[in-house]
């Protein structure tokens, strides 16, 4: 008999998995190109043709006793060493190879981190909306969610309700941008208004609360600007990162965790992502990929392919009358049910085999959400579906 637990984690299973796997159905019924699916943020373009090269040159040129054998937890200390020297590069940080420990994608990382920091009942704070597996990766641990509710339009954090959700038993902040579910790029301002907030509250608790920026997205940001480097603003900063997303490698679950040298405990925090890898059952990130990675960092894939494909996507929105928000980054568009009913929405979709995520599990009531990492084709194709769609709801 499964865990209480697991049981409740099954029910409240992702709305995003869900609606995957029925994509997959009807493709079955209705043939994949007539199923348009929105869903999963996997994406579409391939992965840099460098990153087929590192590997081959890996596979071809090394030691096999040294790539496909253990290594350190962290992993291997030379990748190490060069995502720190690109880090520093590119934001002026000072890390070094001990900053970084690598991770079986972002969301290992995370859960690396919070095993490493969370004792039953502390508090991690999330601005809604968030990615939904959040509640999950703490409940993990024991840990409890505090969300600050979403600030529409705009969806920028509502920096007093932030102020307000810090408590004695706050342990860790966790920010996502540029944002899933909104496409909403965090600026400086905003970044240093929460690290003020966040050092207010522990002057006043005499504790320590620690920023997990969640950053998968970092690279998709549009109009040729770029992301902010929260660690810049805040000493107690780690940030979990991914290859997932800036080099189409979601399937190869590689990533990083980069602890800010000025932590609090330093020492006790990247021993304990340590010893977290490897108690959780990771042990350390796959070799092969480490290896490629560290190749390929400063490779990135088209960010213009996601640009277009959400403007055609807007378009689409406007023929309709459909509310939404203006992305700024990632591939998300984030649209307004009409009549405030998102699960509806979606279940009215479906009728019309779109598929779209209601965003009640991003902790944001009403709204949908449109992953459009999807070839420009399907973007195209799914017009008459999303107007047919509309005169429903003008009905």
């Amino acid at each position: 008999m499964i865990s209480e637990k697991m049981r409740n984690m099954v029910k409240n299973s992702s709305a995003i998995r869900a609606m995957f796997e029925e994509g997959k159905k009807l493709a079955t019924v209705y043939g994949a190109q007539n199923v348009y699916d929105f869903s999963l943020g996997n994406p579409n373009l391939p992965a840099p043709a460098k990153i087929a090269q590192a590997l081959k040159e890996e596979i071809d040129g090394c030691d096999a006793l040294a790539l496909h054998g253990y290594m350190s937890n962290a992993g291997f200390e030379d990748v190490r060493q060069a995502i720190a020297d690109s880090l520093n590069a590119r934001f002026g940080t000072g890390y070094d190879q001990s900053c970084i420990i690598m991770s079986v994608g972002a969301a290992g990382g995370l859960n690396v981190f919070l095993k490493a920091v969370l004792d039953p009942g502390d508090e991690v704070v999330v601005i809604a909306p968030f990615f939904g597996e959040y509640a999950n990766y703490v409940a993990n641990y024991d840990g409890r969610l505090v969300v600050v509710p979403p600030n529409p339009p705009t969806f920028m954090p509502d920096v007093k309700a932030f102020e307000n959700a810090l408590t004695a038993r706050t342990k860790a902040v966790i920010i996502n941008t540029p944002n899933n579910p909104t496409g909403v790029v965090y600026g400086e301002e905003t970044l240093k208004a929460l690290a003020d907030a966040m050092r207010s509250a522990q002057k006043k608790y005499g504790t320590t609360i620690y920023l997990l920026s969640d950053e998968p997205y970092r690279e998709l940001v549009y109009g040729g600007k770029k992301q902010a480097y929260p660690a810049l603003f805040y000493e107690n900063a780690v940030s979990g990162y991914s290859f997932s997303k800036s080099l189409s490698l979601a399937g190869e679950r590689i990533g990083y965790l980069a602890v800010n040298p000025g932590c609090a405990d330093f020492a006790d925090l990247v021993g304990a992502c340590s010893v977290a890898t490897r108690v959780l059952g990771f042990v350390n990130a796959p070799s092969l990929i480490q290896r490629a990675v560290a190749k390929c960092l400063d490779e990135s894939v088209d960010v213009g392919f996601y640009e277009k494909n959400g403007k055609a996507l807007k378009a689409i929105m406007d023929k309709c009358g459909f509310e939404y928000v203006e992305p700024q980054g990632a591939f998300y568009l984030f649209v307004k049910a009409p009549d405030g009913d998102d699960a509806a929405m979606c279940a009215k979709a479906k009728e019309h085999r779109l598929l779209l995520v209601p965003a009640s599990g991003f902790g944001c009531k009403g709204w949908i959400r449109i992953a459009y990492c999807v070839a420009p084709e399907t973007v195209a194709n799914s017009e008459g579906s999303f107007l047919r769609l509309a005169e429903e709801y003008a009905k």
